[in-house]
């Protein structure tokens, strides 16, 4: 699945989608925002040291990703921007990842990432700064989601 969604990725990135390959992406947006709301609290358990490897989480972690960058184009970002409960469900993840990494190592970010000379790539390194690139992504020009924020 982790596969899956990076190979979307890179296709969603890519400058050259023809508008059937762009609707393709429309259909499976709702999909792949309901996988996101289902799954967020997965990254969380990532904080306990067993958990490194989640399978659910590092998914949870690509759809994000995914998200963003379909997001970043403007044909599906209006779609997403009203999708329901997309917008809420990153703003209510971004409050716990913030308080998962004050009541534990902070795996969410950069800066707490590194120890000594070494940096640790941990596979939730990021994902605050992702879940902020969404929300500011999905209330780009949209007041209604400005005001939910």
């Amino acid at each position: 699945r982790v596969t899956l969604l990076e190979l979307m990725m890179v296709k969603v990135s890519d400058n050259s989608v023809t508008s059937e390959e762009m609707n393709v992406f429309l259909r499976h947006a709702d999909f792949l925002a309901v996988c996101f709301q289902e799954n967020c609290g997965a990254v969380l358990k990532l904080t306990a040291a067993t958990d490194a490897e989640d399978e659910e989480a590092l998914v949870t972690i690509r759809l994000l990703d995914v998200l963003c960058e379909m997001t970043s184009n403007n044909s599906q970002l209006e779609h997403l921007q009203a999708f329901p409960g997309l917008l809420e469900t990153a703003v209510d993840t971004l409050r716990l990842t913030h308080l998962a990494g004050k009541q534990a190592v902070n795996i969410f970010t950069a800066t707490h990432a590194v120890t000594g000379q070494e940096e640790i790539s941990h596979p939730a390194v990021g994902f605050k700064s992702h879940l902020i690139r969404l929300i500011g992504n999905l209330c780009y020009k949209n007041k209604e989601n400005q005001n939910k924020v």
